[in-house]
């Protein structure tokens, strides 16, 4: 007897998965699943044995992403993908990325039946989504659609040992095929990709949505290491007008771009811009040294691809002003760049079908925002806050939301495959321990998919 025989309630086979594979991977006060890495190996391997004893069939693709799918679902048809990312961030939380694996794995369950009123559905969980390990995202998909630039494979791991090529070549990769950007998957064969993700931002929370239709996914321009390079001195021998000091030219860049950012935005762009990492040299910083070396990481993002230029174009600008006025340099590694993506009109139109039809709470709760809620309907709240604005919500309504962060789904859409994404709910933001997804919010965002899919009369994408 199978898994799925006798754990048929979606919630309970859910929650099962995913603590299984949060304490499997636990570190410390979060979860591990380094890209190409044990965690993420282990992730992967009880996802396989979950979906098997559920009776699906599993195989790995030449990028040594997992694919699943109804074994009687013998269709040759093109398919949709339901995918999401099996990696994440050290000492990170447990449902950014596998929440919209599992999601997947329930709507094949769900879909075990009645299969032939949907398109066919491959469920897709993907390898190392997250730059944290080697500074470049979207490992796995961009290799999977031959579109991993081949010197991403150079890319050090963070400890500063071993590369991307190596950790891939450990886990099975085929990383020659990798490395000359052969495509792993037929895209013509992909009719639509779609993926489940917690928000990893306080929108949704604050405005009471369960669940959202992402518009969009921003891009992004970094660089993983800048050096700003100086002159070390004695910190009480060198007056001001002779000083080098890397560490104030680097104060003084990121004030100027803080101010080039807050115009930015006043004249209606969207951006922002990160330095998460900034640091003198701790074998030779001292309290009585000016600092000789500052590194640094750059990022900028915003859905509008001429917007990350611009910004990008005036960091350099600011840098080279600084190099004369203070005797410095700046040297930056490879610049990466991520377009931005647009998600699919027809699919996004799909999913708000699709929650009318059934009538999910979308669209519900209290909580601060711009405007005073109310609402009849199945599943309908109401809620007030600050402002002027009147917003009427029922529990048939999907709102939509721009995604600040990146997504496979990104991929998949420059790629030319029609895509569409869920958020759903998650308190806490999301790349910390404390990531809390409830999962009747969860639940909301599988019947959305399982609801687009059934009953589609429009025709497969031709290539």
């Amino acid at each position: 007897m199978t898994a799925i025989e006798v754990c048929v309630d979606p919630r309970t086979l859910a929650l099962e998965i995913l603590a299984d594979v949060r304490q499997a991977t636990e570190d410390g006060p979060g979860v591990t699943r380094e890209s190409f890495g044990a965690g993420e190996n282990t992730a992967l391997r009880l996802l396989e044995a979950h979906a098997e004893a559920m009776g699906l069939v599993c195989e790995y693709d030449r990028a040594r992403n997992l694919w699943m799918r109804l074994p009687e679902d013998t269709r040759t048809d093109p398919f949709v993908v339901i995918g999401s990312h099996a990696d994440s961030v050290p000492q990170g939380g447990n449902f950014d990325g596998l929440a919209g694996i599992v999601a997947g794995m329930l709507v094949l369950a769900g879909l075990r039946n009645r299969y032939a009123s949907a398109p066919p559905v491959r469920v897709l969980a993907l390898r190392g989504e997250e730059s944290a390990w080697y500074g470049k995202a979207y490992m796995g998909s961009l290799s999977l659609l031959g579109r991993l630039p081949a010197q991403a494979l150079a890319l050090k791991h963070r400890s500063g040992s071993g590369t991307l090529g190596e950790a891939m070549a450990r886990c099975g990769v085929d990383v020659e095929a990798v490395r000359s950007g052969e495509p792993l998957l037929d895209v013509a064969q992909v009719r639509a990709y779609l993926e489940l993700h917690i928000e990893q931002g306080p929108v949704m929370v604050a405005r009471g949505w369960p669940a959202a239709a992402v518009t969009g996914i921003r891009g992004n321009i970094r660089h993983n290491v800048v050096r700003c390079i100086g002159e070390a001195g004695h910190s009480g021998a060198v007056p001001r007008w002779l000083r080098k000091d890397a560490l104030l030219a680097v104060a003084e860049l990121l004030s100027r771009m803080d101010e080039h950012w807050r115009v930015l935005l006043q004249m209606g762009m969207d951006l922002v811009m990160t330095s998460g990492i900034c640091s003198t040299l701790p074998q030779s910083h001292a309290v009585s040294v000016i600092p000789g070396e500052v590194r640094l990481s750059f990022e900028a993002r915003s859905q509008d691809a001429q917007t990350m230029e611009r910004f990008y174009a005036l960091m350099r600008d600011e840098c080279a002003a600084i190099e004369k006025s203070r005797g410095v340099r700046f040297e930056f590694d490879d610049k990466l760049v991520t377009a931005p993506a647009t998600m699919d009109a027809g699919w996004v139109e799909r999913l708000k079908v699709a929650a009318a039809r059934t009538g999910a709470d979308t669209a519900t709760g209290t909580g601060p925002g711009n405007g005073a809620g109310a609402g009849t309907g199945a599943g309908a709240g109401t809620g007030t806050g600050p402002g002027t604005d009147t917003v009427t919500a029922t529990g048939t309504v999907l709102e939509e939301i721009p995604s600040g962060a990146g997504h496979d789904a990104a991929v998949f859409a420059n790629a030319g495959v029609p895509s569409a994404m869920v958020f759903v709910r998650n308190e806490n933001g999301s790349h910390n321990p404390h990531e809390d997804m409830d999962i009747d919010d969860f639940l909301v965002g599988v019947d959305l998919f399982e609801g687009a899919l059934l009953d589609i009369i429009a025709p497969p994408r031709v290539g």
